[in-house]
C-alpha cells in the first residue's frame, strides 16, 4: 500500500513539476467593410493569469507580438496591425512602460482587394506571454485567411449596411489558427522519452492588468491633484483667491447666492480643464498616446518642451497667451450670470497661464505617455479640483481669509522649486529616446551626475546661495524652506551611491537600469584592471556576467567542457533577455551571499536564452522537430526547443543542476524567489554531484 501511495505521490509531482504552457489560442476571421476593402481579423485568447505583450514595446523590453503576412497579386495591405487599448504599467524590472493585453485581444490589418476570384492569405504571428512565475520563449503560429469568391456580393451588401446603419460587420470566414503549443507537445510524445522531472512554479492573477491601470489612472489623479495645490501657490493663482472670493461675496445679494456663485465659479475652473484633457485625448487617439512612450521625437520633443517650461519658472521670460484673448474673455464675464461666472473661470485660467500653463503642459506630457486615452482627462480633473476648492471653501467661510499668508517673495520661490522639478523631469523624457536608439549618451552614470547637480542647485537656492532674477531679498531662511532644503540636500547625497553601482531603489523608476551605464559594477572599478579580473582568467566563451561578477556561458558545449575540466556540477540557466522573472531572480535572489557564493564557486553557470534573435551559423539551420516543415532560425529557438523536449518545459526561469552527462542531480525548479528555498535546492544539487 505505501508503495502504491509513494507512486501515486511521484506521478502527481512530476506531472505537476513538468508543464508545457498552452496559454494563447489564435483564431482568424474576415471582415468586409466595402466593395474592396477588408479586415483580417485576429484574436488571440488568453488564459487566466498570463499577459500578451503589445506590438509597440520598447527595445530591450519584452518581445513584441509581430505580424507578418505573406504577400501576393491578390491584395495589398493598408497601413499597420491595429491592436487594442489593452494595459501600460511603468515595469520597474525593464525600467519602461510596458503595454500588454489580457484575457482576449484582438488585432485588425486592414487590405485592398485585388483580385474578384476566391484566395487564401497566409501569415505568421510572433508573440511572448508571461505570468506572475514564468515568461514562455517567443512562439510562432500560423495564420490563415479565407476570401471566397461570394465575398464581393457580402461585401456590397455590408456596403449598403454601413450607409444605413452605419455598423458594418460582414463575418466572412472564421477559422482557427494552429495552435503551436499543442503541437509541440504531440511532437514531444513522440521524439522525445527521456524521463523528466521538472519544477515549474506557477502564481496566477488574472486582474492584474485592470488593477495596474486603476492604479496607473489613480497616480495621476493624485500627482494632478497636488499639482493643482502647487499651481495655487504661486504669484499668478495666489493672489487671485482673496480678490475672486471678495468679488462674490460682495455682489451677491446674501450669503448663499455668494457660496452658489463661488461653486459654480469651481465648477467651471474643472470644465474648463477637464475639456482641455478631453482635447488632448480625442486629439492624439488611443493608438498615438499608447506610441508616446517609445517615440523617439515625441519624447525629444517632450524633453524641449519640459526645459522651456522649466526656464521660464526659473525667470527668464514668462509664457503668456495673447493680451487680446483675456481682453474678449473680460468682455463676455461683464454680463453677468451663469454664463459670466463661467468666462471670468476662463478668463483666470487665461491671465495665470504663465505660471499653471508649464504645470498643465508636463501632466498632459505626463499623462498621454502613460499611453491611457483617458490619463489627460484624470490629469485635468485633479488639477481643476485643486484650483476650484479653495474659491468654494473660502467663499462659503470667508473669514478663513484672514489666516492666509500674505503674498509675496515665498511665491517666487514656490515658481522657481518647480522649474527645477520641471528639469529634472525633462531628462526623463532625453533619457527615454536615448534607450529606444540605444546612443548610450545619457547612460545611468551621466543621468545621476545630471540629476545630482540639479537637485544640488535646488538645495543652494533654498539656502540663500544660489539668487535668481525675480527673488525679492533674503535675510533669513523660514523654517518651511529650511525644511525643504534639508529634504533635497539629503535627496542628493543619496543619490550620489548610485555612481558606484548602488542600486537607489526610491527612483528606480526614473534613471536608466543599472545594465545600461558606461560602469556596470560601478564607477571606479574596470573589468580589465580589477583584482578580480586580474586573479581570474576568464575561459573561452565565458563572460562575468554584471553587477554580480560571476562566471556564465552562453554556449552550451563550450560551459559542458569546462565544467569537466573543473570537475563541478553545471546549472543550465533558460533564461530570457525579456524574461521579468529572470531578472528578478537576478537582482533580488543571486546577489544573497549564501547564493553568490554558490554560482562562484561550487557550479558552473550556462546561461541559454530563448528569445536569443541571432541568426544560426551556417550549416545549422536544421528542420524543427516541434513544427516540421519549419526551421530553426534563431539560436534562441535551438534553445528553446532543447528546453521543451528534454525536460518537457518550456517556462522561464527553469534552472537544472546537472553532471557532466546530462543527468539531473535533483529536480529542476523554476522561479523560486524564496532565497532560503533555493538555497537549499542548490546546495542539495552540489551534494548529490560530490557523492558520485
Amino acid at each position: 500500500m505505501k508503495k502504491i501511495v509513494l507512486l501515486l505521490a511521484f506521478i502527481i509531482s512530476a506531472s505537476a513539476f513538468s508543464q508545457i504552457h498552452k496559454p494563447v489560442k489564435w483564431s482568424t476571421s474576415v471582415v468586409a467593410v466595402s466593395d474592396t476593402k477588408y479586415d483580417l481579423i485576429i484574436q488571440a485568447t488568453i488564459g487566466d493569469g498570463w499577459h500578451l505583450y503589445s506590438q509597440s514595446v520598447p527595445e530591450n523590453g519584452p518581445i513584441p507580438t509581430a505580424f507578418t503576412f505573406n504577400k501576393n497579386s491578390s491584395f495589398e495591405l493598408i497601413g499597420k496591425t491595429s491592436e487594442e487599448v489593452g494595459h501600460t504599467v511603468n515595469d520597474p524590472i525593464f525600467n519602461m512602460k510596458i503595454k500588454f493585453f489580457e484575457g482576449k485581444a484582438v488585432f485588425k490589418q486592414r487590405i485592398n482587394v485585388l483580385s474578384k476570384t476566391a484566395f487564401k492569405i497566409s501569415g505568421e504571428v510572433e508573440f511572448m506571454v508571461c505570468n506572475d512565475a514564468n515568461c514562455l520563449p517567443p512562439s510562432y503560429v500560423d495564420l490563415n485567411f479565407q476570401i471566397p469568391e461570394t465575398a464581393m456580393v457580402g461585401a456590397t451588401k455590408a456596403k449598403e449596411a454601413e450607409k444605413t446603419e452605419n455598423a458594418p460587420t460582414l463575418v466572412v470566414a472564421e477559422q482557427t489558427a494552429i495552435d503551436t503549443l499543442a503541437k509541440e507537445e504531440i511532437a514531444i510524445d513522440s521524439v522525445a522519452k527521456t524521463e523528466v522531472k521538472a519544477v515549474a512554479v506557477e502564481k496566477t492573477a488574472a486582474d492584474k492588468g485592470e488593477k495596474s491601470s486603476d492604479r496607473s489612472l489613480l497616480a495621476i489623479f493624485v500627482i494632478a491633484f497636488f499639482s493643482g495645490f502647487a499651481a495655487l501657490l504661486t504669484p499668478c493663482v495666489f493672489p487671485m483667491i482673496p480678490m475672486t472670493v471678495s468679488f462674490f461675496t460682495k455682489q451677491s445679494k446674501n450669503r448663499a447666492s455668494g457660496i452658489k456663485n463661488a461653486i459654480i465659479y469651481g465648477l467651471s475652473i474643472v470644465i474648463i480643464y477637464v475639456l482641455l484633457g478631453s482635447l488632448v485625448s480625442a486629439v492624439f487617439g488611443a493608438d498615438a498616446l499608447n506610441a508616446l512612450s517609445t517615440n523617439v521625437w515625441f519624447n525629444v520633443i517632450f524633453f524641449v518642451l519640459l526645459v522651456v517650461f522649466a526656464v521660464s519658472f526659473l525667470g527668464a521670460f514668462e509664457i503668456m497667451l495673447p493680451n487680446s484673448w483675456a481682453n474678449k474673455v473680460d468682455t463676455k464675464a461683464d454680463k453677468g450670470g451663469l454664463i459670466g461666472i463661467f468666462f471670468m473661470a476662463l478668463a483666470l485660467a487665461i491671465v495665470s497661464f504663465s505660471c499653471t500653463g508649464p504645470i498643465v503642459g508636463t501632466l498632459l506630457v505626463q499623462a498621454a505617455a502613460g499611453g491611457n486615452q483617458v490619463g489627460p482627462i484624470v490629469g485635468m480633473l485633479g488639477f481643476s479640483l485643486a484650483l476650484a476648492i479653495p474659491f468654494a471653501l473660502f467663499a462659503a467661510f470667508p473669514g478663513w481669509l484672514n489666516s492666509l499668508p500674505k503674498s509675496g517673495g515665498w511665491l517666487n520661490t514656490v515658481k522657481v522649486v518647480l522649474g527645477f522639478l520641471e528639469l529634472a523631469l525633462a531628462f526623463k523624457f532625453l533619457s527615454n529616446a536615448d534607450l529606444v536608439l540605444q546612443l548610450h549618451l545619457l547612460e545611468r552614470e551621466v543621468f545621476l551626475a545630471i540629476w545630482i547637480a540639479i537637485f544640488g542647485a535646488l538645495s543652494f537656492y533654498l539656502f540663500g546661495k544660489i539668487q535668481l532674477p525675480h527673488d525679492s531679498p533674503l535675510t533669513h531662511i523660514s523654517v518651511g524652506r529650511l525644511s525643504l532644503g534639508l529634504l533635497t540636500l539629503t535627496f542628493t547625497i543619496y543619490m550620489i551611491p548610485g555612481l558606484w553601482g548602488a542600486p537607489l531603489n526610491l527612483i528606480s523608476a526614473f534613471p536608466p537600469a543599472q545594465h545600461y551605464s558606461e560602469s556596470p559594477y560601478g564607477v571606479g572599478f574596470t573589468q580589465g584592471g580589477g583584482a578580480a579580473a586580474a586573479t581570474t582568467e576568464i575561459p573561452e566563451g565565458a563572460h562575468l556576467m554584471a553587477p554580480h561578477n560571476i562566471l556564465a556561458f552562453t554556449d552550451y558545449d563550450l560551459g559542458m567542457a569546462y565544467a569537466k575540466k573543473v570537475n563541478k556540477p553545471v546549472m543550465l540557466d533558460f533564461t530570457g533577455y525579456a524574461c521579468v522573472n529572470c531578472r528578478k531572480m537576478e537582482q533580488q535572489v543571486w546577489p544573497k551571499e549564501q547564493i553568490l557564493s554558490i554560482l562562484n564557486n561550487d557550479v558552473v553557470l550556462i546561461s541559454l536564452y530563448v528569445d536569443d534573435k541571432r541568426p544560426l551559423p551556417a550549416g545549422e539551420e536544421i528542420e524543427s522537430k516541434l513544427r516540421p516543415g519549419k526551421k530553426l532560425k534563431y539560436v534562441g529557438q535551438k534553445w528553446s526547443e532543447f528546453q521543451t523536449i528534454k525536460y518537457k518545459a518550456n517556462a522561464q526561469p527553469f534552472y537544472v543542476l546537472t553532471d557532466h552527462e546530462g543527468e539531473n542531480l535533483i529536480n529542476p525548479v523554476g522561479y523560486t524567489p524564496d532565497v532560503e528555498e533555493y538555497h537549499n535546492w542548490l546546495k542539495t544539487g552540489v551534494a548529490n554531484f560530490n557523492k558520485k
